[in-house]
């Protein structure tokens, strides 16, 4: 069976790489692409190395666009999301790469959002483990339809950590994660910050001091997986590279655990998953490992002087990070297998 798809937000870099990975799907048809300031131009002409697409012309975002179609993407700006969606027919599958139906609190969106609250959509991050629960998220993505995806941010963060604190060998009110995450995590819009000028030869911090909107979607995630309150200290780093994410994760060792231990609790989470993958004892990840792919890659050691775990996390942003989940959610939704269309492999050098 062939799905119809439409993809608003094409214009934009995360709209770009679902337009990619979709170019390759074969359950799925692309038959509209929306944009903003953008409609009315072929998409060749934003997308030059989409070349599949031909002659396709960027058409206007609107309800009445994205309407008749099996699945609709969304590649839209915080805030954007909600008000088009409940025009949308309840049956037609929905996938927000957008923040707009990500977190579960009204309060955490008012505070670091702001706006009208939408309210949690099922979560799209498949691999993300329940504490009282045998399986993961995948099982309450089944049938579903409306999806929301994870922050990239987000993704590298819980991936390393989750494992650890569902086993318990880490404790949830010490974490410290630091990223370097490549530029185009903050979409195609023209910012002075993002100019090659600004980032070449240059890394810099932003959303410090936990004000990063990131961070409570992080703390949700964490305390599904652990059962208890977590503290997080999340900073990102600005470095330039055009896309990935390195997250240097790190929590304080729980007492009378040790090193395979630690190594035994991410196994056991990760054994059986398509796309996310331990690094041997000894190995640490680099972006390049993943680049262009749906992987996550995550490394392990124990800090032994201060009784820390810490864990290296590798993601491409744009793949793992927003659109390779929001297609892989949208497989298992849909009942495929949930890597068709997806890569493992990276694209090296």
């Amino acid at each position: 069976m062939t799905f119809s798809v439409a993809v608003a937000g094409g214009s934009g870099y995360a709209g770009g790489e679902l337009l990619r990975l979709l170019a390759d799907h074969p359950e799925f048809d692309v038959r509209t692409v929306t944009a903003y300031s953008n409609a009315g131009s072929h998409l060749l002409s934003v997308h030059p190395h989409l070349r599949s697409y031909g002659d396709l012309e960027l058409v206007e975002t609107t309800a009445e666009n994205l309407a008749g179609h099996d699945v609709v993407f969304l590649a839209l700006p915080h805030g954007k999301s909600g008000a088009i969606t409940a025009e949308l027919d309840p049956e037609t599958l929905v996938v927000d790469c957008g923040a707009d139906h990500r977190l579960t609190s009204e309060s955490a969106w008012a505070k670091f959002y702001g706006g009208e609250f939408y309210g949690a959509w099922p979560y799209g991050m498949p691999e993300l483990v329940h504490l009282d629960a045998p399986e993961a998220q995948r099982e309450h993505l089944k049938g579903v339809k409306r999806i929301a995806v994870p922050g990239c941010n987000v993704t590298a963060i819980t991936l390393a950590l989750a494992p650890g604190l569902k086993a318990g060998v880490i404790r949830p009110d010490d974490i410290v994660s630091v990223l370097s995450v490549g530029p185009s995590g903050a979409g195609r819009a023209l910012k002075t910050n993002l100019l090659a000028s600004e980032i070449l030869g240059s890394a810099s911090a932003y959303g410090v001091g936990g004000i990063h909107r990131h961070t409570p979607e992080i703390q949700q995630n964490l305390e599904l997986a652990g059962g208890s309150p977590v503290t997080v200290s999340f900073t990102p780093v600005l470095v330039p590279m055009a896309r990935g994410i390195l997250a240097t994760s790190t929590a304080r060792l729980e007492p009378g655990f040790s090193a395979s231990d630690v190594r035994a609790a991410w196994e056991l989470a990760y054994r059986d998953e398509p796309f996310v993958h331990l690094t041997p004892p000894g190995v640490f990840p680099s972006t390049a490992d993943v680049l262009g792919s749906n992987t996550a890659l995550v490394g392990l050691a124990i800090d032994e002087a201060a009784q820390r775990v810490v864990a290296v996390s590798v993601i491409d942003n744009l793949g793992k990070g927003t659109a390779g989940a929001a297609i892989q959610s949208a497989n298992i939704a849909l009942g495929l297998p949930e890597t068709t269309g997806l890569q493992r492999n990276g694209v090296a050098p």
